[in-house]
């Protein structure tokens, strides 16, 4: 059996201290007081916010009343496991909610993931990485720039590491667009059907015609994981770059099945002859709107 990643061992570290204080039956505030904490030092923990060594987590377990010898050392075991997590060195880049997002992703065995606008971070070229992120900040410092291409870059792995499922839905929107012009788009749209004959993955379109569907609301990720005590996990994030990550059975169900009915409104057969036959097209012509304003202006 494969060493359980660090993301995985803090939340699952997390998990087991949560339950383990609600049934001491003592608040936040109480153990914090005990331990002689800040509040926000355990509520940080408690999200996965943080790692907790060793040193501090024998005397919390004591607090909770876990005797149980092989109890404690499962617990230390995974608070050693967890304190190095994934793409630490970027946290002065990204926010802390999505360094956690890109832990998780690292530690899923299933990914599904429904794009509306953007190509999503592990599908996208270098030269497509690049132009997002300006268009994102125009001010962006060039060394910035770079460690933000290098996280996107690194996060490809996800494509080519064994036993890992990984289910994108792009909507039609997410090809059209021309993110750094029509030449960096054709080699995206080129890039992409490459990946999509890859064992693992799986690609499908959600055509402009199928008209209004759930997706509007905007994009989402599923994971689920290997360890069966793992409960799956839903990220969102809005326009406003705020984002929303739950293990709630009920919502995670429910984006779910709705990935399964996008799946099925979706176009699956000959993705990789669709895609090619865009990026053709996206070098070669204008597009179908372009041509239908310079019909307008002529009449």
């Amino acid at each position: 059996m494969s060493v359980p990643s660090a993301a995985l061992q803090r939340l699952r570290l997390r998990t087991e201290l949560r339950k383990a204080r609600v049934a001491a039956n003592l608040t936040q505030r109480q153990v914090a007081a005990k331990m002689e904490w800040s509040p926000s030092k355990l509520i940080r923990i408690e999200a996965g916010e943080v790692g907790i060594s060793v040193n501090d987590l024998r005397p919390l377990v004591e607090a909770y009343g876990i005797r149980d010898r092989r109890k404690v050392e499962e617990l230390l075991d995974l608070a050693r496991g967890s304190r190095r997590m994934p793409y630490s060195e970027y946290r002065d880049l990204y926010s802390k909610e999505f360094l956690q997002f890109l832990a998780l992703e690292a530690s899923a065995s299933i990914i599904r993931h429904y794009g509306s606008l953007v190509m999503p971070g592990p599908l996208q070229t270098e030269e497509y990485a690049s132009a997002i992120m300006r268009s994102y900040d125009k001010d962006i410092a060039e060394d910035s720039l770079e460690r933000s291409v290098e996280v996107r870059m690194a996060r490809q792995e996800l494509l080519t590491s064994g036993g890992r499922q990984v289910f994108y839905i792009l909507d039609e929107a997410v090809l059209r667009r021309q993110v750094g012009g029509r030449g960096v788009m054709r080699a995206q749209l080129e890039r992409l059907a490459e990946l999509s004959n890859r064992p693992g993955v799986t690609i499908q379109i959600l055509p402009f015609s199928i008209g209004a569907h759930a997706g509007i609301q905007g994009p989402f990720s599923h994971f689920e994981f290997e360890a069966d005590e793992m409960p799956d996990l839903l990220y969102l994030e809005n326009p406003r770059g705020d984002s929303y990550t739950t293990n709630t059975p009920e919502e995670t169900a429910r984006y779910l099945e709705r990935f399964w009915e996008l799946e099925d409104l979706a176009i699956t057969d000959g993705v990789d002859t669709l895609l090619r036959a865009l990026a053709e097209r996206m070098e070669s012509g204008q597009d179908e709107l372009e041509v239908l304003l310079q019909g307008a202006a002529q009449e």
